[in-house]
């Protein structure tokens, strides 16, 4: 059950077709909200996994497409939250340049919408790690950890065609500005690497793979716990601006040829120097931040089990 003040209450998730947004409404469901599913394409595109027919009642499936202002607003009415998470439009799949626009033009109709929806009373962004991590290394010390406080150089991204920590960075920024200025209650989880399911070599987020491993930022996510994380923020009263969300780092051989043999289960894998075996590369970012909130929130999942 969700705590009494959330029983009952109205959010919407979009884009509810993608693996997070379907198991977000999922897990909505289950404590007890009443959710607006937005999906781009067609309202049958939306698959649910082992919703029980009494909470079918509780959803409302909309299309909103994030380019058409009144779809947004439609899906957003007389709701008290909303979870967004962009997905890439059916006509424009891959994450190059000009997906850039796309992103940020999506992110600023929605944060827009919010802000003329009476009734929202909080929004959960979802950004991804690739917003924070990537910089020029011969610019500040690598001793130094990286947090939320930081913000990927978006130079840095354009000169080595980085196009989905661009895309991240530059919505993340054009919401928190608009959320700003519009006095939007917002806050960002910032994602690593989603490992459910499995990512193909293809996943925009793996271009720099190998530089984010040495430098200590390579993170994952299982796609239970990032759930987990965008509800906990959003009951959280006092939760506040980004929050890194990973639960694994890729910090030694074993662990990188493990994540390898899962997006390349058919290419061998040459064997390690004595040196690449052994070494252990410092981790760099830190989610002490979520890990707080986190606490009594899987304590209190603990309790309902």
């Amino acid at each position: 059950m969700a705590p009494a003040s959330f029983h009952h209450e109205k959010v919407c998730v979009m884009d509810a077709s993608g693996r997070l947004g379907s198991t977000l409404v999922e897990r909505l469901l289950e404590r007890g909200y009443i959710v607006h599913a937005a999906v781009q394409g067609h309202v049958d595109d939306l698959k649910l996994n082992g919703v029980a027919t009494e909470r079918e009642k509780k959803l409302k499936v909309f299309h909103a497409d994030p380019f058409d202002y009144q779809s947004i607003t439609d899906a957003l009415k007389g709701c008290s939250g909303l979870f967004y998470a962009f997905e890439p439009p059916q006509d424009h799949p891959a994450y190059d340049e000009y997906m850039v626009e796309v992103e940020v033009r999506a992110a600023h109709n929605v944060v827009e919408a919010c802000a003329r929806t009476e009734t929202i009373d909080k929004v959960v962004f979802t950004s991804s790690a690739t917003a924070v991590l990537w910089r020029d290394n011969n610019s500040q010390s690598l001793a130094s950890d990286l947090d939320e406080r930081h913000w990927s150089d978006v130079n840095f991204c354009r000169k080595f065609k980085l196009w989905h920590a661009l895309s991240k960075t530059v919505a993340e920024k054009t919401a928190w500005a608009l959320a700003m200025d519009r006095d939007i209650n917002m806050v960002s989880i910032n994602g690593g690497l989603l490992m459910e399911p499995h990512p193909s070599i293809t996943h925009p987020y793996l271009k720099g793979a190998a530089e984010m491993y040495e430098c200590g930022t390579f993170v994952t996510v299982d796609l239970q716990f990032l759930v987990d994380a965008h509800i906990c923020v959003f009951e959280d009263v006092s939760s506040y601006g980004r929050y890194l969300c990973f639960n694994h780092a890729i910090t030694n051989h074993e662990d990188a040829i493990h994540l390898a043999r899962l997006l390349t289960p058919y290419s061998p894998s040459p064997p390690p120097s004595y040196e690449e075996a052994n070494m252990i590369i410092q981790q760099r970012l830190s989610n002490k931040k979520l890990n707080k909130v986190m606490v009594d929130f899987e304590s209190e999942l603990l309790l309902e089990d």
